[in-house]
């Protein structure tokens, strides 16, 4: 039993692999282009439905080639695929997210033909009962080969699909729990570094609510009282703010500049996130010491032990050859002798 159980899952694995090669590099009918042969936007839309109300979210399918492309629309829930923010892609049709699956609310889609040097325009219909619960929802739209279908789960490719959060209003819960802010360099974490170069500040935190969130904020690097560095944490005027899903964490790595050779820093900030702009204060101070300054001093300490050894040897010495030391002189007189009895004194 166990053994079919594996071949199952090699199986599986195989033909998620297959389709994960489908989708990024296409196939015949896709004349052996690039996954650029077919464009998708918006990469992501977030939107708002009440309970009992329906939504048209719009995805443009651009073709730039001169081969007219088949092409199957495909719904599916995702998870988070890891920390970074990649979702996975649930692909078997008959397989929903555990939870906040977008997928059940989600009208079936035809096959679509994009013409030559074309775009087509995909109306997605999404449906909320009036029995769901608010909170956040998540989805994708995805476009491959019509002959091209299967189950799994696979990494989502941007360029061939398109990402949908949808939030129900209502009573949510709200709550991102901070578990890591350090100092790091190359991927290790410290307090003390000997060179300013490649310097990152680790943020993670974990989505304990149940809606995504969006923490965002301003980071300042500071020497002493001077602010010598600032960063916009998660704000973008050109692109989206990167979410955490529900039961899930993410994290991010956030350039540290502006710093000298040496000196103490002290990097800090205040995230918000939340309808209530709920504030998460973070603070971490590292020092930045070269190795040539950690081994002057080492010398300079060796030199002074070795000046105060030598001094007490001297010391010692000197005591040694005075007879090791102070003794008083004894007189030979009354307290040496005893006297003899016809001795007068005068």
């Amino acid at each position: 039993m166990l053994t079919k159980q594996r071949v199952r899952v090699n199986v599986l694995t195989a033909l998620v692999a297959a389709f994960t090669l489908v989708a990024l590099f296409g196939t015949h009918t896709f004349a052996a282009t690039t996954p650029d042969a077919a464009r998708v936007t918006p990469v992501r839309s977030d939107i708002q439905i009440t309970p009992g109300a329906s939504k048209v979210v719009q995805v443009s399918v651009v073709n730039p080639t001169n081969t007219t492309l088949y092409l199957s629309p495909i719904e599916n829930d995702f998870i988070a695929g890891d920390e970074k923010g990649t979702p996975a892609l649930i692909l078997n049709a008959d397989q929903y997210a555990p939870t906040h699956s977008l997928k059940r609310f989600m009208a079936p889609l035809k096959n679509i033909t994009v013409a030559p040097n074309d775009t087509t325009i995909v109306n997605v219909t999404i449906t909320v009962p009036k029995t769901a619960q608010s909170g956040g929802y998540f989805g994708a739209v995805r476009f491959a080969p019509s002959s091209s279908v299967t189950g799994g789960q696979v990494n989502l490719s941007s360029s061939l699909a398109s990402i949908i959060l949808l939030t129900v209003p209502g009573p949510t819960t709200e709550q991102l729990n901070l578990t890591n802010f350090e100092v790091q360099q190359k991927g290790k974490t410290g307090t003390l570094f000997h060179t300013p170069d490649n310097l990152t500040a680790l943020i993670r935190f974990e989505n304990k609510g149940n809606i995504q969130e969006a923490p965002f904020g301003q980071l300042e690097v500071k020497d002493g009282k001077k602010t010598v560095y600032t960063y916009d944490f998660n704000q973008s005027e050109t692109a989206p703010k990167d979410e955490i899903l529900p039961d899930s964490a993410r994290r991010w790595s956030v350039p540290i500049k502006n710093l000298k050779k040496f000196g103490h820093y002290t990097i800090s900030g205040t995230l918000a996130y939340g309808a209530k702009n709920e504030t998460v204060n973070v603070s971490q101070s590292f020092w930045i010491i070269p190795y040539w300054m950690i081994y002057s001093a080492l010398g300079l300490l060796v030199l002074i032990v070795a000046a105060i050894v030598a001094i007490i040897l001297v010391v010692t010495r000197r005591n040694r050859r005075r007879g090791g030391g102070y003794k008083p002189r004894v007189s030979r007189g009354s307290f040496g002798k005893k006297e003899p009895e016809n001795v007068r004194h005068y």
